[in-house]
């Protein structure tokens, strides 16, 4: 892990076509500081995708979710996620993070951005990011809510 908090493709060993920029976030994530590593060059689109904790649920106050992760492959499965994404649409780089821990109504949860030379590719790579982030991340999800916490299948 690099100092920014960072992996580096270079310190995974990995050959890529694209950058890459995992960051881990226990205890906070901030979007535009991510978005800041993302390399553009030659690139005419950055799309972005930042999901955040939602105060009410089936009208009901959301206190706080709760996400915990099998910390020693999360980081590898958005790096290859990152990677395929590369492959698959044609995206220069892609910067991207999910939180662990504790997180309030109204704060990040996890940021996806991409750089591509071309908008549809970059659209198209972004939302294929986060739907594949939410089926194969190890993540877990608890919704506290005032009449209790419970468990959530999946991360949407």
């Amino acid at each position: 892990m690099a100092e920014d908090g960072f992996k580096d493709a270079a310190v995974l060993g990995l050959i890529m076509q694209g950058h890459i920029f995992i960051q881990e976030a226990p205890e906070g994530l901030d979007t535009e500081e991510l978005r800041s590593h993302l390399n553009t060059d030659g690139c005419g689109a950055i799309v972005s995708f930042v999901g955040i904790t939602r105060g009410m649920d089936e009208g009901e106050e959301v206190l706080r979710l709760e996400f915990d992760a099998w910390q020693d492959k999360l980081s590898d499965t958005l790096q290859t996620l990152a990677q395929n994404a590369i492959g698959n649409f044609a995206l220069h780089s892609v910067a991207m993070s999910h939180r662990t821990g504790i997180v309030g109504p109204g704060e990040n949860i996890v940021a996806i951005h991409v750089a591509s030379p071309h908008r549809k590719e970059a659209f198209e790579g972004c939302s294929w990011l986060i739907d594949e982030l939410k089926r194969q991340a190890p993540l877990w999800k608890k919704e506290v809510k005032p009449s209790g916490a419970s468990w959530k299948a999946g991360l949407g």
